[in-house]
């Protein structure tokens, strides 16, 4: 009897089992692997999220959270006709300050990304050639990214301090310049600090990234380009660029991300500057300082949908492959 019931059991269950596919039965797998993660993923982001777009949609304060009336898009683009005829706008769509803060961000994003891209490339390539210590150098490089950016902050607003800083102090004797500069609070030097700093600290993460797609690109191929005798530039550009390509445009999009959304930097090396102020740190302001909690909440909705146009603009004409497959 017993037997009976256990080959019963297992002839059902092989039936059942063959009614998926192998990749139908990976498919489910990978499902319920990945929906706690989705579930929770939902709790800390897209919750928040939602919160952020309905009090948008509201004249919320701080000391007034679950008090705020719904006013519909009055936060982002409202009008008023005096009895003159002219017509008042207001809202963020036509504040000065908030396109402002996104030409400074859209600014520094591109810039700095560019810049850390082109030296993460080219500290990558170093990297990954044979020499002796190339174990140390290549931990030694991750040390300006492992530093916390608000201590990079700090420690980059010393250096550079008009009075007693030692970039200013190098240059003098440089004859680089011929007084000091007042590199953070100079509205002219303000960004070109920010992006110093930037530039320094993340430049070792493109390193990284692109260094992990330089390794998997098989050493045959320049074995056999160098029997040929190509020449080491067009080896770069016939061979590795291509190769590294999908690794590389992959790490852009990090960095675009964490670009479009700076804040620590610039809330530390340069407040209440006008050439740096970014949306993230305009946003704040609203939220906390000013205690326009509706009117931040609006702009941070329009910081979100700022980045994902980004990124879906990056994908789309950078035609970048994100299946996994190769492209298969």
């Amino acid at each position: 009897m017993t037997d009976t019931t256990v080959s019963t059991a297992r002839s059902r269950s092989a039936s059942a089992g063959a009614g998926l596919s192998l990749q139908q039965q990976r498919q489910r797998a990978a499902f319920w692997f990945i929906a706690p993660m989705v579930t929770a993923l939902f709790c800390v982001a897209a919750w928040p999220l939602m919160r952020t777009i309905y009090f948008s949609l509201t004249d919320t304060t701080l000391s007034n959270l679950y008090g705020g009336k719904f006013i519909g898009f009055d936060n982002y683009l409202s009008w008023r006709t005096l009895e003159s005829g002219r017509t008042v706008y207001k809202g963020t769509l036509v504040d000065p300050a908030w396109w402002n803060a996104v030409w400074n961000t859209v600014r520094f994003s591109l810039v700095s990304v560019t810049i850390e891209t082109t030296l993460g490339m080219i500290v990558a390539l170093v990297l990954n050639a044979e020499f002796k210590g190339r174990g140390f150098v290549r931990a030694a490089i991750l040390v300006p990214w492992a530093i916390p950016t608000i201590v990079s902050a700090k420690m980059w607003a010393w250096m550079l301090n008009d009075q007693f800083g030692i970039i200013n102090d190098m240059l003098l004797k440089l004859g680089i310049i011929s007084e000091k500069i007042a590199w953070t609070a100079n509205i002219d030097t303000a960004m070109f600090a920010v992006l110093i700093v930037d530039i320094w600290k993340t430049t070792p993460f493109m390193a990284l990234l692109c260094l992990a797609g330089l390794q998997m690109i098989p050493r045959d191929i320049y074995e056999a380009a160098k029997i040929d005798g190509v020449h080491p530039v067009k080896v770069f550009f016939k061979i590795t660029l291509p190769l590294v390509r999908p690794a590389l445009m992959v790490a852009v999009i990090f960095r675009i991300l964490d670009a479009l959304r700076i804040f620590d930097l610039v809330y530390v090396l340069t407040p209440n500057s006008k050439a740096t102020k970014t949306m993230s740190v305009i946003s704040r302001e609203n939220l906390i300082d000013f205690d326009k909690f509706a009117y931040g909440s609006a702009q941070s909705t329009l910081l979100f949908a700022i980045i994902a146009v980004f990124v879906a603009l990056y994908i789309w004409i950078g035609k970048v492959d994100l299946s996994g497959d190769g492209g298969k």
